[in-house]
């Protein structure tokens, strides 16, 4: 079984950057096609941004032109580079395999707010 350990979040002020990390353990990770999923307090768990094993990437679009996914599978590790944050953003961000298939790890919290 994969884990996965997002770090990276914490509090910002509308239109700032943060830069989140997934680390996964696993060889496995480099085939796998990746997604960075949100969930806000009172909402469902929404995909925000995917990323294959190649590298190609597709986003939603309230994200769409902020945020960017990018991954090195020598390291096993996802990123999420967040840009002009807005307090919509705040969530806590997990990362896990797309489709999710994989345990849920422990998340990491992005605050957007002034």
């Amino acid at each position: 079984q994969v884990q996965l350990v997002e770090s990276g979040g914490g509090l910002v002020q509308p239109g700032g950057s943060l830069r989140l990390s997934c680390a996964a353990s696993g060889s496995i990770f480099r085939l796998s096609a990746m997604g960075w999923y949100r969930q806000a307090p009172g909402k469902q768990r929404e995909l925000v941004a995917t990323i294959t094993s190649g590298g190609s990437t597709n986003y939603a679009d309230s994200v769409k032109g902020r945020f960017t996914v990018s991954r090195d599978n020598a390291k096993r590790t996802m990123y999420l580079q967040m840009n002009s944050l807005k307090p919509e953003d705040t969530a806590v961000y997990y990362c896990n395999k797309n489709p999710p298939l994989w345990t849920w790890g422990q998340g990491t919290q992005v605050t957007v707010s002034s």
